[in-house]
């Protein structure tokens, strides 16, 4: 089927992804953590993985995600909620459905009283639920898009189920009665074995009809059920098994009887549907998107561990001025909330629950802009929340609040009273449309047992994918759950192996890589790059060992092969020296290493203080340790421009390169008067700037960029008075984060402007110095250039005038963060971690081979008589004393992916760029979250290794000149082909 056909998920990205006018708001993570964008991101290419071309109705669900987080996941929320369906059920005290003096069952049609009356006494009942669960993946501030539970589908009770046996989603009668068949032969330990045994076992199915609350719940069971179906006239007395969604209080009375006696089991158990006949949230529903999902999301937990992520969800109290006591049961409160950011010292694939300890109240954590609430990294989360009064109205829709609605929202709570709440983090969206996955939980409960097993094989369910516009055109989708060898052998063979994470991962890593550089084979030397191996073992030693870690070598064998399906001959691995270098007879000097030091020095002990975004905060303890009260960002800002027009006008390219501003406001949905640079921005006193230096090329519809940020981070031990610190928010001096990267873009400058002046670059080279990367301000210089490449906006405020870049689109981006500090634990490592997607990965693969043209260099100069035995570099604390010329060292750069727990692209600019879709890697040293000298009085020259630092800036301007030089109209790493 052609793309131009609009039909299934292909309509959902028909015309998506081409920048234009309008708006492109892309707030703060910190403040609003956004959709993940699946399919094809804004400015991206389309995703390998997720859709088939030859399948428009069809999302796909890796072996990974059906392994690691789906199986584990239903089990985990079938506990949950079984918790309190088995105590009602079973007649026993319980909170989370009854709710609050019983309302949330009062009037509900699902659990009458007659019904209510018999709960405990239904001997022959084994609570079966097809419950139908709303999920959708959703990303967290790790860079985590992991699949969500949202809570009971608010399309209803039965739609689910029934549209998994629909030719649409490749099933039919067949998979219908095998499923039905198992669930009777497990709960009920009867064998049916095809659809004539299910009829003589006194199976039959009842239509719900016009019962449900809400009309457009109601859904007619495919064609194929007719066989089965028994009207409401019966009979129904050989009638053992009814599956019917229909509320018990509209069942015939003949079926409320037989039940009710034991005679008949209904499928599934009445009390599982109640959670769609509460009159509480059915009100609430009227006035907030989705709230029919809230009902079962109150019965669990908050989860981040291993599986389906479960947000938080309960409810708070605030006295207010009259000072009100609250009438709710402490089962129902939920008053404190633990916040999680990007910066947390956890590795990115821990659980942060069960190592954070701070929580503070669940309003303060949604509204309050006090510097103690904030702290260094937190701000308020009220823009992914929901909340509502006791009454069940609604108080907030968070991901759909303006300002205004906030401050309201924020005023009736501390006003007084009760409120329910949910933390909503917005479902995974393709094109202009967000998509939920409706799946049922097919569980029971064996007699005995006090606890549910699940169906692992059940029923798929739907994705919906809703359009943002009133009254737009939805798409359903169904799920293709992928068994490819490679891949389900990586999670399944390898994994239930000791240590076999790993090595699981190194699989899919290749499988991966190798699917998005266009299932082409990959490099030996790049496929090791993307392995977490020791650090001597070769890739083809792993290859040979891997069917050892296997449960059935068979497999393990032909894993094997395949993965040397994966990977070019040994004999023709890509080679990074002979491809020669382009910029390394400049980098590769001891005059390069010099000035690069004494760049990093000068922005760093210099005169440049106060370098973060928000300074100068107000506070009176900050106010009384500042060193002065004026913002030097503008300073260091100026610097940098000058530095730039110099070398231009040196080189010969005045009138041609230019160096200039891209300016902004920093807006906000919250008031942040405490910060000084905030604060002149909302007076308008003060904006905020990227500085872009634009290199041109022959072809100037496109450029790649070679990105820093400038602005420096607020210092933990200042801060921290537990620690010592006075509690002032000081910057740090940000000798590696971020001076390191910053030293590298006024050294590359010449060398571009020099290759620009040869006439060699095909492109045209953007240097950026990106502000705000730090907290509070969280990426907003690459927000901005974002939004600027998305809107046609990208004009440059230059000391000529302006010039619109706007035509331009950016082909490849390598961000330094922290690339000047060599881990002594795993020495002259870093890391080279693309974002999601095809060109990036591109980015990363032209950034591999730069890195090994260096190493054959490097081996050629250090023998030498500069180099010849001089060994690993020295530290030196003096800004004014450079260390002596040590070896060039030999680097180690690894792929890390987007996915992986290593990558650190999460923590910096480079998960913007990805999110959005602009083709870019990540340069970082090899980051180690618990070290000296990471936002703190010790990012100073004293840890700074000057071999490392101006090897990893060598390869950065390498990868640049390759991605800019590569020819038009051919297919290179790194680069689109144009």
């Amino acid at each position: 089927m052609a793309m131009s056909e609009s039909v299934g998920w292909k309509a959902l990205l028909a015309g998506y992804g081409e920048p234009g006018p309008d708006p492109f708001p892309l707030p703060a993570y910190s403040e609003f953590m956004p959709a993940p964008r699946l399919g094809r991101r804004p400015y991206g290419e389309p995703d390998v993985d997720l859709f088939a071309e030859d399948d428009p109705f069809g999302w796909r669900i890796s072996e990974a995600e059906q392994a690691w987080e789906l199986a584990p996941g239903l089990a985990h929320i079938a506990r949950e909620v079984y918790a309190s369906l088995l105590s009602l059920g079973q007649g026993r005290e319980e909170h989370l459905i009854r709710g609050h003096l019983g309302r949330n069952l009062a009037s509900n049609p699902y659990w009458p009283p007659e019904l209510a009356a018999a709960a405990g006494h239904l001997g022959h009942e084994r609570f079966v639920a097809l419950l139908p669960l709303a999920l959708a993946r959703t990303q967290d501030d790790k860079g985590r898009v992991r699949w969500t539970l949202f809570g009971s589908s608010e399309h209803g009770p039965e739609r689910a189920f029934w549209r998994s046996f629909t030719a649409a989603a490749g099933a039919g009668e067949g998979d219908a009665v095998a499923f039905l068949s198992r669930l009777l032969r497990e709960a009920y330990g009867e064998n049916a074995g095809d659809a004539t045994g299910l009829a003589a076992l006194g199976f039959r199915i009842l239509p719900s009809g016009p019962h449900h609350p809400q009309s457009e719940w109601a859904e007619d069971p495919p064609s194929w059920a007719a066989r089965f179906s028994v009207g409401d006239d019966g009979p129904f007395d050989d009638v053992r098994y009814l599956l019917t969604f229909r509320p018990f209080a509209s069942l015939p009375e003949d079926a409320r009887r037989r039940y009710l006696a034991g005679d008949l089991h209904l499928l599934p158990f009445p009390g599982s549907l109640a959670f769609w006949g509460m009159p509480t949230f059915l009100r609430l529903a009227a006035e907030l998107p989705a709230a029919m999902q809230l009902p079962l999301l109150r019965l669990t937990r908050r989860y981040r561990g291993p599986g389906i992520r479960i947000p938080q969800s309960g409810w708070l109290h605030e006295p207010g001025p009259e000072k009100l006591v609250r009438e709710l049961h402490d089962a129902y409160m939920g008053e404190t909330f633990t916040r999680t950011h990007r910066w947390d010292r956890v590795h990115r694939h821990d659980d942060e629950l069960a190592v954070l300890t701070r929580a503070d109240k669940v309003a303060r954590v949604l509204f309050s802009t006090d510097l103690a609430a904030m702290g260094l990294y937190d701000k308020p989360m009220a823009r992914n929340a929901q909340l509502w009064t006791s009454d069940f109205r609604r108080v907030l829709d968070g991901p759909q609040a303006n300002a205004e609605e906030i401050a309201a929202a924020r005023d009736r709570v501390l006003a007084g009273g009760t409120f329910g709440y949910r933390f909503l983090y917005p479902a995974m969206r393709v094109g202009g449309h967000e998509v939920v996955w409706h799946r049922p939980l097919a569980a029971f409960v064996p007699p005995g047992a006090n606890t549910p097993t699940v169906l692992d094989d059940g029923p798929l369910g739907y994705l919906a994918a809703a359009p943002d516009e009133a009254g737009g055109e939805g798409v359903e989708l169904f799920p293709r759950l992928l068994r490819r060898l490679l891949e389900r052998a990586a999670v399944t063979e390898i994994r239930r192996r000791n240590g076999g994470a790993h090595e699981a991962a190194n699989v899919l890593a290749l499988a991966a890589a190798w699917r998005g550089l266009g299932e082409r084979p990959l490099p030996r030397s790049f496929a090791r790059r993307l392995l977490k191996l020791a650090k001597d073992e070769t890739v083809e030693a792993w290859i040979e060992a891997l069917p050892a870690h296997t449960t059935d070598p068979h497999a393990g064998r032909r894993v094997r092969e395949e993965l040397e399906a994966l990977l070019e001959p040994a004999s023709t691995g890509a080679d990074g020296s002979r491809l020669g270098s382009l910029t390394y007879d400049s980098t590769a000097t001891r005059t390069f290493e010099e000035a690069y030091w004494g760049d990093i020095a000068t922005l760093a002990h210099g005169r440049y203080l106060t370098k973060d975004n928000a300074d100068c905060v107000l506070d009176p303890v900050t106010r009384a340790h500042e060193p002065h009260d004026r913002r030097d960002l503008e300073e260091l800002g100026d610097y940098l421009i000058g530095r730039h027009r110099q070398a231009i006008a040196a080189a010969g390219m005045a009138g041609k390169a230019l160096c200039g501003e891209l300016p902004f406001a920093w807006r906000t949905d919250f008031p942040f008067a405490d910060f000084g640079g905030w604060l002149a921005n909302h007076e308008g006193k003060a904006h905020e700037r990227d500085i872009v230096v634009v290199i041109p090329g022959r072809d100037r519809r496109h450029a790649v960029v070679l990105a820093d940020h400038y602005d420096t981070a607020y210092m933990e031990d200042v801060y921290d008075t537990s620690k010592g610190g006075s509690g002032a928010r000081l910057a740090a001096h940000g000798a590696d984060d971020n001076h390191s990267a910053t030293a590298t873009l006024l050294q590359a400058a010449p060398l571009y402007l020099e290759l620009a002046k040869q006439g060699r670059l095909e492109r045209d080279v953007w240097l950026v110095h990106l502000t705000g990367e730090e907290f509070p301000a969280d990426c907003m210089g690459a927000r901005a250039l974002c939004r600027a490449l998305m809107e046609r906006a990208m004009v440059l405020r230059g000391q000529d005038g302006a010039v619109d870049l706007s035509a331009a689109r950016v082909a490849g981006l390598v961000v330094m963060d922290m690339i000047a500090h060599n881990r002594a634990s795993s020495p002259y490592v870093f890391q080279i971690a693309p974002g999601d997607g095809p060109g990036a990965l591109r980015v990363a693969l032209a950034a591999h081979l730069a890195n090994e043209a260096w190493n054959a260099l490097a081996e050629q100069l250090n023998a030498t008589p500069e180099r010849r035995g001089r060994g690993p570099g020295t530290r030196s604390a003096d800004p004014a004393v450079i260390p002596p010329v040590a070896e060039h060292p030999r680097m180690r750069g690894e792929v890390r992916l987007h996915f992986e727990s290593r990558s650190s692209l999460y923590n910096t600019d480079g998960q913007i760029f990805s999110d959005v879709g602009v083709p870019a890697a990540l340069f970082m040293e090899d980051y180690d979250i618990n070290r000296q000298g990471y936002h703190d009085t010790h990012d100073t020259m004293e840890n700074i290794d000057l071999d490392y630092g101006a090897a990893v800036s060598a390869i950065a301007i390498e990868t640049i000149a390759r991605l800019a030089t590569v020819k038009a109209g051919h297919r290179a790493p790194g680069t689109e082909e144009t």
